[in-house]
């Protein structure tokens, strides 16, 4: 038998219910992983050992007398550290929320748990999510662990690099802009966002789960078949969400892979977004697998119509607006994040905060008129083709830099680009609400993952398994895990 760590969620469930390794053994060797791996990525900021022990120790009471809850029992699982589990710290990645310790469990992650999951600890984030690489004055950078000197991404980078680091096999990630898909194409592992709605969001009123139809839910996963399963188990429609809606069948039973008769387009620029040559290389360079698995492959000159502004200037005021909702809220409930607490926060949070204050009604109206013409375009190119496939990420790694200063470049193959979300080519997604998911399809010269990005039009989410199932299983990517060198104790 394999060691806990090195198999897949599902293959160890499937351990823990044959009696192979107990749920004990399950989370103690998470725990030992995090111990020993853990300083030289910085994935976890919180572990939750005793917790996780105990609701181990009560699995593996339940396998004993016929009650075990589903089909994640026992395995371990991480959570990022903007969405709350009762009892454990939740940060937010800030000096503010240092200590903070929320007595509710996020939807998606109840749901998790429900189906036997063990949550062993909180994954690094940015301060309030609002940047694409993961870093912050409270807990530093995340590192993928394929080259320790660039960054996770963000802002679910802990959540990726715990899990392609073998700390936990599935961890919780949430994307509101490319958030799953950006630190999952740099550590090289899986993850799908769903379509707007499938997994549910209740909209209480708090600061960072505000009901915006931008942000998705979904876990990263070193394979399809995990991946699918955690989102199938976080799925369904909720009363207190009024997007949410009844899955309409399980990602699990499209991981055949079968493409045949289906049409790909691919971008390799997403209308516009300048890319390093290599990353257009190795994303090209995977092409031949959906065609071997039946589909028809073509490239395309996509084109996005913004009389406005261009796409990456309104997803930035996109995400001011949503930023001045967060500090909004946070106000309503006693913490004025621009008031006493201001000198403790991220200077380019504050920054978006303040341009989202200055949004008019008439400017958000005429943005939403942009993001209806994004939707048009590639409903048209929908009519068109099942898939679209182009870049994650525009660039093959983002250094770390000190404290809580990492972004972007500002320059990507000589073209001026916004640091903070100008290289990556998962926005336009979000504005749609369509399905994408992150598929590594090899490494650059830096050693950092590349991502295929793979979309489809709304509530077709089973396609972009099918699809990505077809590369897995013919460019399959776990073997890359077995050469990570983590020895070091130190970022």
């Amino acid at each position: 038998m394999s060691e806990p760590t090195d198999l897949s969620a599902i293959r160890l469930a499937e351990a823990i219910r044959n009696r192979e390794i107990s749920p004990v053994e399950a989370v103690q060797a998470a725990l030992d992983r995090i111990e020993k791996i853990n300083p030289a990525v910085n994935a976890f900021v919180t572990v939750c050992g005793e917790r996780a022990l105990d609701r181990a120790a009560a699995a593996e009471r339940a396998l004993g007398d016929g009650t075990a809850t589903g089909p994640l029992h026992g395995v371990p699982i991480g959570v990022k550290d903007l969405d709350p589990v009762a009892g454990v710290r939740m940060a937010r990645g800030s000096l503010v929320f240092a200590e903070d310790t929320p007595q509710e469990t996020i939807l998606c992650v109840e749901k998790l748990e429900q189906a036997g999951a063990i949550v062993v600890g909180k994954t690094n984030t940015p301060e309030f999510g609002f940047k694409a690489t993961t870093d912050s004055a409270l807990f530093g950078p995340a590192s993928t662990p394929f080259n320790r000197t660039m960054n996770a991404g963000g802002s679910s980078g802990g959540s990726a690099a715990a899990v392609a680091s073998g700390m936990v096999p599935l961890a919780q990630g949430s994307d509101a802009g490319g958030s799953l898909r950006v630190p999952a194409a740099f550590c090289g592992v899986f993850t799908l966002m769903p379509s707007f709605g499938r997994v549910p969001v209740p909209a209480k009123p708090n600061a960072f789960r505000r009901l915006n139809p931008m942000v998705c839910y979904a876990p990263l996963a070193r394979t399809v078949a995990d991946a699918a399963l955690g989102v199938d188990l976080m799925s369904g429609a909720h009363p207190y969400d009024p997007y949410s809606f009844p899955a309409p069948e399980k990602l699990t039973d499209a991981l055949h892979g079968d493409l045949t008769g289906l049409t790909v387009a691919y971008s390799p620029d997403l209308g516009g977004y300048p890319v390093e040559p290599e990353v257009e290389a190795a994303v090209r360079a995977a092409l031949p697998a959906l065609r071997d698995a039946g589909a028809t492959v073509e490239e395309v000159g996509f084109r996005l119509p913004l009389p406005h502004g261009d796409l990456t200037a309104m997803w930035r005021r996109y995400l001011s607006v949503a930023h001045a909702e967060s500090a909004a809220i946070s106000r309503d409930n006693g913490i004025d994040l621009l008031g006493a607490y201001a000198g403790s926060i991220d200077q380019g949070y504050l920054d978006s905060v303040r341009v989202g204050e200055s949004f008019s009604a008439v400017d958000f109206r005429l943005e939403d008129l942009d993001r209806t013409r994004v939707l048009y375009a590639f409903e048209e190119l929908f009519d068109r083709y099942d898939l679209v496939v182009s870049p994650v990420n525009a660039v093959t790694g983002i250094p770390n830099s000190a404290g809580r200063d990492t972004v972007g470049p500002d320059t990507v193959e000589g073209q001026a680009v916004d640091p903070f979300v100008g290289w990556s080519l998962t926005s336009p997604f979000n504005l749609i609400g369509s399905p994408a998911a992150s598929v590594p399809v090899g490494r650059a010269r830096n050693g950092v993952p590349v991502g295929l990005q793979l979309a489809a039009r709304r509530r077709n989410d089973a396609l972009v398994v099918r699809a990505a199932a077809a590369i897995e299983s013919r460019l399959p990517w776990a073997a890359g895990y077995e050469d990570l060198d983590l020895d070091a104790t130190t970022v």
